[in-house]
């Protein structure tokens, strides 16, 4: 009796061991040795072969070989081919295992394309800049609508399409449809509708319904620079030749027209490739100064902003036209300032991401360069709070600026009342908020040493009207090595 127990028993258990076998036949099934790529051992889905013989998933050998290796990873001997193989064997072979184990929740990989040649790009390329020589803006949309596809498919494609000189093509081509007085577009013709149509109209139709005006030749189509500033995207950063087509008057003057009448994909586009352009390079921003309503368009930028990358590059261009000058004399602020940037910058901060506060504070650090800046400045209620809020935070940037911005407006108030004006406004209210106890602790952790200068200057600022304020907490100095 107690035998047959025990049989029922382990009858019970068996087919519990059996029912979980089959509920988790995804996690019991192995997959075969064969079909493991040997570097992630995970299941191949596209497998080359290196002319060592060895097989693995195409996108982790080539991430082997762009890190700089030159061996096989198995056998160690030198790939004299770094192209591989495919190996369609081998991956009909997965396909089929994939088939017959359906009923484990395999599902077949799909067949890879086949990757773009080099020669299939140049041939596209070619098109591009023969339509350009033609005047043929409908041709040249066509053919930098595959250019972009073929870009976008792959990061394997995307290098092959940049390294056969697509940004310099296609900024040739920016170059050459690019109005150079006003930056407006011409029209486009609508097959369809038999009619002319303008940039908003354009958006909304296919590239087979366009065609350019007659005696326009399709040059300065929105459509079409729009589609090239997109490509390039994809290509950043450019290469040197590419950015110095991009880099003249006529196409920064396109950029600022899309900055100003695009769309949001139109506006997202021509910022990530004018700041590739423009950065440290003062003969480009010197051409994008010249441009008219510039400036207007990166507030626009900030004042609306269409995504964390989109700011920061807009922040990154008004820097580096802003730092181009010597503050005492840089008119460039001044305007900024008289366009409400400051302001601007001010409620960016109160609540903003690493990238986006280290990239504002630089550019409110150079507007507080100039009377007008520190003024505008002291006179706005967030100024105080935020800088002191963004001291050890941030980053070691973000702060350094931080200090930057509080010494100039603290030294500015304090020379204004040492003229018999009231200049102990700033410092009072960096008193009131904690600048003193944070100031402290960043010389006990440690900063560059300009920043250390300032940041003990303001301690002597701050220390004077300590005592006349029952502001500081006991609490305040939890953190801090005593004695000071």
């Amino acid at each position: 009796m107690i035998l047959s127990w025990r049989r029922r028993r382990a009858a019970r258990g068996a087919g519990k061991t059996r029912d979980t076998a089959n509920r988790n036949g995804v996690a019991e099934l192995a997959i075969p040795i064969n079909f493991r790529c040997p570097i992630s051992l995970d299941l191949m889905k596209d497998p080359v072969t290196l002319s060592t013989g060895i097989t693995y998933d195409r996108e982790n050998i080539e991430r082997w070989i762009e890190s700089g290796n030159n061996t096989c990873p198995i056998t160690n001997r030198l790939i004299t081919n770094q192209e591989p193989i495919p190996n369609h064997a081998i991956r009909k072979v997965i396909q089929g295992w994939c088939v017959e184990n359906k009923s484990y929740g395999v599902d077949r990989i799909p067949t890879p394309r086949i990757p773009v040649s080099s020669v299939e790009v140049a041939g596209i390329l070619g098109g591009v800049e023969a339509a350009v020589r033609r005047g043929d803006g409908g041709g040249c949309l066509e053919l930098v609508g595959k250019v972009k596809d073929l870009a976008a498919e792959s990061e394997r494609n995307r290098r092959r399409v940049v390294a056969s000189g697509a940004g310099r093509a296609l900024s040739e081509t920016f170059e050459a449809f690019s109005d150079r007085s006003t930056g407006s577009s011409a029209p486009m013709h609508c097959q369809q509708h038999d009619e002319f149509v303008f940039f908003e109209e354009q958006r909304n139709l296919g590239t087979e319904e366009l065609r350019p005006s007659e005696g326009c030749s399709g040059k300065n189509s929105p459509l079409l620079l729009g589609e090239i500033l997109s490509t390039l995207t994809l290509m950043l950063p450019l290469d040197e030749e590419a950015k110095s087509r991009l880099g003249s008057f006529s196409s920064l003057n396109s950029m600022v027209w899309f900055l100003k009448n695009g769309d949001l994909s139109g506006r997202r586009t021509a910022i990530l490739v004018m700041k590739d352009v423009v950065s440290f390079d003062q003969q480009k921003l010197d051409a994008l100064i010249k441009v008219e309503g510039a400036m207007e368009a990166l507030v626009k930028l900030v004042r609306e902003p269409i995504c964390v990358q989109t700011t920061k590059a807009s922040l990154s261009v008004v820097y580096n036209m802003v730092a181009s000058m010597p503050s005492p004399n840089n008119d460039f602020a001044r305007k900024f300032v008289d366009m409400g940037l400051v302001s601007l910058l001010l409620e960016t901060l109160v609540d903003s991401e690493r990238g986006v506060s280290e990239r504002a504070l630089a550019v409110l650090d150079e507007l507080c360069g100039c009377d007008e800046g520190r003024e505008k400045a002291c006179d706005n209620a967030l100024t105080v709070p935020v800088l002191v809020k963004k001291i050890l935070r941030v980053s070691d940037l973000a702060t350094e600026f931080s200090v930057s911005v509080l010494w100039k407006l603290s030294k500015s108030t304090e020379k204004k009342g040492e003229e018999g004006g009231e200049g102990s406004d700033v410092v009072v209210e960096a008193l009131q908020v904690g600048a003193f106890q944070k100031l402290l602790l960043l010389l006990q952790v440690g900063c560059g040493e300009e920043t250390k200068e300032k940041a003990s200057e303001l301690l002597k600022l701050l220390n004077l009207f300590r005592d006349k304020l029952e502001c500081i907490d006991s609490m305040d100095f939890k953190h801090l090595k005593r004695p000071f």
